[in-house]
């Protein structure tokens, strides 16, 4: 059974270190919300819905450490400690939504009771989170039939969601219905999240998975023995456009040429509403060592040009259908609709 990602201890908040798996499961307690934030920018806990749920957590661990009496420096500090969030990782939208969530629940001037009050928010947040994956998984694995071989890129498993997962969430949904499948993972370069950690939760699971290079997968859509492909998503933009991992955008292609479905899994925490399309949505420039080097081993010559987005920017209309826990959508992808699954309108 897969260790907790994200667990809040009352007073601080202990994460399982990723970036030391599969060789070490490794928990951190953070008592500080810098540390928190540090370990968001790291990615040591990374994946859009765990790191809205770990900033929710690092907000409100902020808040009880904050010590003066005066309310209007009560709510600067926290304001700050709130922007410290928000500068960590810029694509992922749970990240500000859950910001968001935060700062509504600071509707009373007593101190104590803002301290309680978020606690009790970061709380719902994570709730929220893991019914809603488990739930997008329950309706997403109607999409798998007994047999499928599937595809997945970078990691949208329960470390991911710290909850039960969206791309593999779905799979395994699809397996506790009986259903026989196998998984074929890409590596997923640059910090290959795929061999590290979707690998890793798949064997967990007791699920067949065979681990690729990335450049492998148009040969094994081309030789007809993948059925469909499953990924998560960082940022949905209001027509559909989906923000994922780097090379995300490369399998959707391939999948329409080779006539593969294409599916997103990811919940309604995702959408961004405010952005119309995928060109607005802001791509995270990371490390330029993470291309240079592999678990701190130079691979490439000194002195090259190297670049080093962390995400790419998928078409709605490569997408075969998103999977929400509200439910599945299909083309055309559009604002009403999008907004009739979040209950606006």
């Amino acid at each position: 059974m897969a260790p907790e990602a994200i667990e809040w201890l009352g007073d601080k908040l202990r994460i399982l270190d990723q970036s030391k798996l599969p060789w070490e499961q490794s928990f951190i307690d953070l008592g500080d919300y810098r540390d928190v934030a540090l370990a968001i920018t790291e990615m040591k806990v990374r994946g859009a819905p765990a790191i809205g749920i770990a900033a929710a957590y690092g907000i409100a661990l902020g808040a009880q450490n904050i010590t003066t009496a005066n309310k209007e420096e009560f709510h600067a500090q926290l304001s700050q400690i709130m922007r410290t969030f928000a500068a960590t990782r810029p694509t992922a939208v749970n990240l500000f939504q859950a910001i968001n969530k935060m700062k509504e629940a600071v509707i009373d001037d007593n101190i104590s009771e803002v301290k309680r009050r978020l606690i009790v928010e970061a709380k719902q947040i994570h709730r929220e989170e893991i019914e809603a994956t488990r739930r997008l998984s329950q309706l997403g694995a109607e999409l798998i039939e007994d047999g499928f071989t599937i595809l997945t890129h970078c990691n949208a498993g329960p470390l991911a969601t710290a909850g039960y997962g969206t791309a593999l969430g779905v799979i395994k949904a699809a397996k506790e219905q009986g259903k026989q499948l196998s998984v074929i993972a890409t590596e997923t370069r640059p910090l290959l999240q795929g061999a590290r950690l979707t690998v890793w939760e798949l064997k967990q699971a007791g699920i067949s998975v065979t681990l690729i290079t990335d450049s492998m997968a148009g040969y094994f859509m081309n030789q007809g023995k993948i059925n469909c492909v499953i990924v998560g998503a960082d940022r949905i933009a209001g027509n559909g456009d989906v923000a994922n991992k780097i090379g995300t955008y490369t399998l959707a292609v391939l999948a329409k040429e080779n006539n593969i479905p294409f599916y997103v899994a990811a919940p309604i925490s995702t959408i961004d509403l405010s952005l119309s399309s995928g060109a607005g949505i802001p791509i995270e420039e990371r490390n330029l060592e993470e291309v240079t080097h592999i678990q701190g081993v130079p691979i490439a010559p000194e002195g090259i040009k190297i670049a080093n987005p962390a995400f790419d920017i998928t078409p709605h209309n490569y997408i075969s259908a998103i999977i929400t826990e509200k439910g599945i959508m299909r083309e055309p992808y559009i604002l009403t609709s999008f907004l009739s699954l979040q209950g606006k309108s």
